[in-house]
């Protein structure tokens, strides 16, 4: 697939954009104002592999709880702000790499200014951005009350501009929807238009399984036209399954790998052993590995290994023991009960003779 080239802007220690790999991102659910809760989740995120980590900014003791967060973990830290120009600039003197902020939505062009003046000398990127629950009441009014994709560019071409009369391009784009055609036709519109990094993201996805599903739709269809930078699953859960759902995304299109990915048959009537059981202890004794392997768990010895031949490795059961095979080529034939602990010892032993 052929990527859309965008103009690269740096938030930290990550580039977004350009000829940077598309990032995965995720949001706090602590108020940083409780400092040390907030930089325990910002060290668990981050452990997870967040590469940018957002925290919402709802008064001034929040804005300046973020110092503690910014010093205390090592990726970049984006301040979300809302209407109030000055928490921005207390965030900025807390150290945050990046702003979450519509200059449309900060008052009068004074108040615009004030921001872009405090993160110029510091290269600080600007996230701005429509979603259908934010779009200007007039813009709404053209298409009878209805959102559109048409209204989203519109709605953020007007935020863009005001940064563009400031000569301030160090911007990042966002146009999000629950709606997922809707936000794809959105992203696609933009993309043409502009030529600032995107931040794509399902926005009020929902629950873990159907939010992730949305997500996985709307941004992996982008992601493969080539359009995307950087990415946020938006689910209601822990922030740590946006992540994990952000690196499957990515890691299905071929775009990164993180660690080691799982691949399993659904089972049928040839299955002779507890495949699902099998596949998630497998899951379990490969999350310790970085390496960026493909691993199978398949249900019989008949079709396992021709059909999982592009793994590096896997293990496929029979009545009573089961084979551990790499590419398609039978390693060991050993007990059922022995096939992960067996699966484990070949993955390990080739790591550390390619180490």
């Amino acid at each position: 697939m052929k990527r859309r080239k965008s103009l690269p802007v740096q938030a930290g220690s990550v580039t977004i954009g350009g000829d940077a790999p598309v990032s995965v991102q995720t949001m706090s659910t602590v108020n940083p104002a409780h400092m040390a809760e907030a930089v325990v989740d910002a060290r668990r995120l981050a452990s997870y592999g967040a590469e940018i980590l957002r925290f919402a900014v709802p008064d001034m003791e929040a804005a300046k709880g973020l110092a503690a967060v910014v010093q205390a973990v090592d990726i970049p830290i984006v301040a979300d702000i809302h209407f109030d120009y000055r928490l921005a600039l207390a965030a900025v003197d807390s150290g945050v790499q990046a702003l979450r902020i519509n200059p449309g939505n900060i008052g009068s062009d004074d108040n615009v200014v004030k921001v872009v003046e405090k993160v110029r000398p510091k290269g600080i990127p600007i996230r701005i951005g429509i979603n259908t629950g934010s779009l200007p009441e007039d813009i709404l009014a053209q298409s009878g009350g209805h959102p559109t994709a048409e209204g989203m560019v519109e709605g953020a071409l007007r935020h863009i501009r005001i940064l563009e009369r400031m000569d301030y391009r160090n911007m990042v784009i966002s146009l999000k929807s629950s709606d997922v055609p809707l936000m794809i036709e959105a992203y696609e519109a933009l993309a043409d238009k502009v030529p600032y990094a995107l931040h794509l993201g399902v926005t009020e996805a929902g629950l873990v399984r159907e939010g992730s599903i949305k997500s996985a739709i709307g941004i992996g269809t982008l992601l493969h036209e080539g359009i995307g930078d950087t990415i946020r699953v938006s689910l209601t859960g822990d922030p740590v399954e946006e992540i994990k759902a952000g690196q499957t995304i990515l890691s299905a299109l071929g775009l990164r790998r993180f660690g080691p990915t799982l691949i399993s048959c659904p089972t049928c009537g040839r299955t002779q052993v507890h495949l699902i059981d099998l596949a998630q202890e497998v899951e379990e004794a490969i999350s310790h590995l970085t390496v960026p392997i493909k691993v199978a768990v398949m249900g019989c010895v008949v079709n396992g290994p021709g059909e999982a031949r592009e793994a590096d490795f896997g293990i496929a059961g029979g009545k009573g023991k089961g084979i551990v095979f790499s590419h398609g080529q039978v390693l060991r034939t050993v007990p059922e009960d022995r096939l992960v602990s067996s699966l484990l010892e070949e993955i390990e032993k080739t790591i550390a003779k390619e180490s």
